[in-house]
């Protein structure tokens, strides 16, 4: 799945492991992610891409808050463990 701006991933290594985060950004081989709590979207971590899975989600992130972020990106975990208990 096509990995850019805007796309739901969900880490895969790292202490952030099993988190949902947005790619703000994409470069060399890189993104930037963040969650709206321990990564703003002022200042979003560089991670490998090769450390995150791609869901089929995304998210417009023109105009996004760091609260929008989180309240979208608790959506999208709530949906996606409700998917799997099924």
């Amino acid at each position: 799945m096509d990995i850019r701006v805007g796309r739901v991933v969900i880490s895969a290594a790292g202490h952030d492991s099993g988190r949902f985060m947005l790619v703000t950004g994409v470069e060399n081989g890189f993104i930037y992610v963040a969650d709206g709590k321990e990564r703003k979207l002022s200042s979003p971590k560089k991670k490998n891409i090769r450390h995150v899975r791609a869901t089929k989600g995304f998210i417009e992130p023109e105009g996004l808050t760091d609260k929008r972020l989180r309240q979208t990106l608790r959506a999208f975990a709530n949906r996606s463990t409700s998917e799997e208990s099924e």
